[in-house]
């Protein structure tokens, strides 16, 4: 086996496997009809709601604990919150909160700032964001409970669109390489976001020469990454969103274990190279772990 064949069943091993991924359409369908019951008055499991975050991206790896699902709810329950003297923002939260529990009592669900969270026994987290449509169709008002309350913007679709376009046109490796950086993260215990990882492989990609290319290229394209965001200024606070352009916060410097593991990554290359396939597959295994094929 080769280096492109190792990456190939990389890849198998990162993506979410077919039984969460089961359990998790199951939950987002009940959590859906229940919500459309009784903000809608409808028994539909799908309509008017959507996975936002990096499974909406479809940009979450294996292990994917936390699952962020927009529900649209009519502009009337806007207009009925915002009218509260005070913090009709947590009391919508509160109403949808109340709505999930219909479904499942059992769990523990709590609404949370912005979401309403509930979370599975088996470590499954469903973060459901109540929006409301904008005159524009693209982007949502959503609820602010924080200090006081307030309404904010959010244009999930606008990110899923670019990312989508910006997959397509490099062979797929935007996801590929969005979901390794996943991985890494969790191996070497980085702070970032998986919305800063994304947002960077975006970037990165856009112009990367072997952007387009097969499996056999992975070890480089990993490598190459890792050096552009080992490279990124340690006092930037905010980086663009891809097709919303919404500020993507700094959770921490990761910078240095960038460095690090890109160093790694040249040390596999060149251990490869020299034939030594046992040294390669241990330098891969230090960023990213056993996922990576021994």
């Amino acid at each position: 086996m080769g280096v492109g064949e190792d990456f190939a069943n990389f890849k198998d091993k990162y993506n979410i496997g077919i039984n969460l991924i089961s359990s998790i359409s199951y939950r987002y369908r009940r959590i859906t009809r229940q919500l459309n019951r009784d903000f809608w008055n409808t028994e539909s499991e799908t309509a008017h709601s959507l996975y936002v975050g990096s499974y909406g991206r479809d940009t979450a790896a294996k292990n994917v604990s936390d699952l962020d699902v927009a529900m649209i709810l009519p502009f009337a329950q806007y207009e009925r919150y915002h009218q509260y003297q005070g913090n009709g923002q947590s009391a919508l939260l509160q109403a949808v909160k109340r709505s999930m529990q219909n479904t499942y009592p059992t769990s523990e669900t709590s609404g949370d700032g912005q979401v309403v969270v509930v979370s599975f026994t088996d470590g499954i987290t469903f973060e459901v964001l109540p929006v409301f449509e904008n005159k524009d169709g693209q982007s949502f008002t959503y609820p602010n409970s924080n200090n006081g309350g307030s309404w904010r913007v959010t244009n999930p679709r606008a990110e899923i669109a670019a990312i989508k376009k910006r997959n397509e046109v490099t062979n797929g490796n935007m996801k590929h390489l969005s979901r390794m950086m996943r991985i890494w993260r969790e191996q070497c215990i980085v702070p970032i976001s998986g919305w800063l990882i994304d947002t960077l492989v975006y970037q990165f990609i856009e112009t990367y020469p072997y952007r387009d290319k097969s499996f056999v290229y992975h070890d480089w394209l990993v490598r190459d990454f890792l050096d552009f965001a080992s490279q990124q200024n340690q006092q930037q606070a905010y980086w663009r969103a891809p097709g919303s352009g919404y500020n993507v916060p700094r959770a921490g410097i990761f910078e240095h274990k960038a460095r690090s593991a890109y160093l790694r990554a040249c040390e596999a290359i060149e251990f490869e190279t020299n034939g030594h396939r046992w040294s390669a597959t241990q330098k891969w295994r230090d960023i990213f772990g056993p996922l990576y094929p021994g």
